[in-house]
């Protein structure tokens, strides 16, 4: 998979006030590269994953998906990209409060077409490696925020998607376990092939990137 931006434009307006959180960006994304973007808040870091991961369109400019434009797909075409080449770390997890860890990545897999009981066999393999194997039927309330973090990897990672992206991984979790959660990004990198972004504040894991891309307020 390619993931190439072109030209991108964020901007808000009310009334005649115009805010612009992206101008003019353009950047490519090769497949089994960990690439972190950096920059204060407010530099448009998670806008730029939410315009990579189609959960966003950009104001001007073209999104291009192995070569395809898929700012001009239709909402129906871009869902279907979302559930089945991407997946999504988001900084506080997301996860469902009435759900069991292993159905937290079972739900995933099946939204991309898994069948159960050949998702159910990844998602126990995926939480083992991640872990998290002793704590297949427990909730997220009774987990530590770095347990939480590595339940939200192992589901983005369930479908084997071309395009991982991450926000703020160790925001809310020690020191150590920021280490094990980067650790885990980039060999997951490594052996899937994908594209990874990450956006983050944290210099161990811009350390950890194979590239850097350093945002400033517009």
């Amino acid at each position: 998979m390619s993931l190439d931006l072109r030209n991108i434009n964020v901007e808000y307006r009310s009334g005649e006030e115009r805010l612009v959180i992206l101008d003019k960006f353009n950047e490519s994304f090769e497949p089994s590269v960990v690439t972190t973007i950096v920059g204060p808040s407010g530099s448009g870091k998670s806008t730029l994953l939410g315009v990579c991961g189609m959960l966003r369109q950009p104001t001007e400019g073209t999104v291009m998906l192995d070569g395809t434009d898929v700012t001009s797909q239709s909402v129906r075409e871009r869902d279907r990209l979302r559930r089945t080449q991407i997946g999504y770390v988001f900084q506080s997890g997301n996860l469902l409060p009435g759900l069991t860890v292993l159905d937290q990545v079972l739900a995933m897999a099946t939204i991309a077409g898994e069948r159960p009981s050949k998702a159910r066999a990844r998602a126990v393999e995926l939480l083992d490696e991640v872990g998290l194997s002793g704590h297949l039927k427990a909730r997220p309330e009774s987990l530590s925020g770095g347990q939480r973090q590595r339940v939200a990897i192992a589901r983005a990672i369930v479908h084997r998607p071309r395009l991982l992206l991450v926000d703020e991984p160790t925001a809310a979790v020690d020191r150590s376990q920021a280490g094990q959660i980067t650790e885990l990004i980039k060999r997951v990198t490594a052996e899937s092939g994908c594209i990874t972004v990450i956006a983050t504040h944290d210099p161990e894991v811009m350390d950890a990137a194979d590239r850097v891309i350093a945002l400033a307020a517009v």
